[in-house]
């Protein structure tokens, strides 16, 4: 039996490994690193000005006017620029509207379609922030249970995600549930 839990006889596609870190996405030497964008993939404040800063703003912000967008719930991809990640993976999250809006099921497809995307450039390791918790006002505890629930679930070739905590609060959000 694979660690990660596949068997190598069946041929079965084995889930990634899911890590949780406290630091900073933009400084991760990984294949993908996970952008909490917007619906305009136009940089912003919280994380995803912080990769357009640390990016290039400039490059990226091109690169993704290119892209036309992107719905909630969707996911596209951009390369690193100045970031140690040789991609971006640009994943819309919803606003939080009190859960009676699909708020979660949105939230799943965003980690979904990111690996998704992530797969699709033969990314092997890819870096999530914790999507929609900041600006958008999604509550951590139950963001951080979507994103363990959706990443653990997965069957890709990505061979692991890691959950990067801004601070520590949400890093023992996803250490309990990781440690279940």
């Amino acid at each position: 039996m694979d660690p990660r839990g596949a068997s190598r006889q069946t041929g079965e596609v084995p889930r990634p490994i899911v890590v949780a870190i406290r630091g900073d996405v933009t400084t991760l030497a990984v294949d993908a690193v996970v952008n909490a964008a917007n619906t305009a993939l136009a940089g912003g404040g919280g994380v995803d000005g912080a990769i357009h800063r640390a990016a290039g703003r400039v490059e990226l912000s091109e690169a993704c006017a290119e892209l036309g967008g992107c719905s909630t719930g969707d996911a596209k991809a951009t390369p690193g620029f100045g970031l140690p990640a040789r991609w971006i993976v640009h994943a819309v999250g919803p606003v939080w509207r009190g859960g009676g809006h699909g708020e979660p099921d949105l939230l799943a497809s965003c980690y979904r379609r990111a690996v998704e995307v992530a797969e699709g450039l033969g990314a092997r390791t890819v870096a999530f922030p914790a999507i929609s918790t900041g600006v958008y006002g999604f509550p951590p505890d139950l963001a951080a249970e979507i994103a363990v629930t959706t990443l653990l679930g997965l069957d890709t070739s990505v061979e692991q995600t890691i959950l990067v905590a801004f601070d520590e609060e949400t890093l023992v959000l996803y250490e309990r549930l990781l440690a279940r």
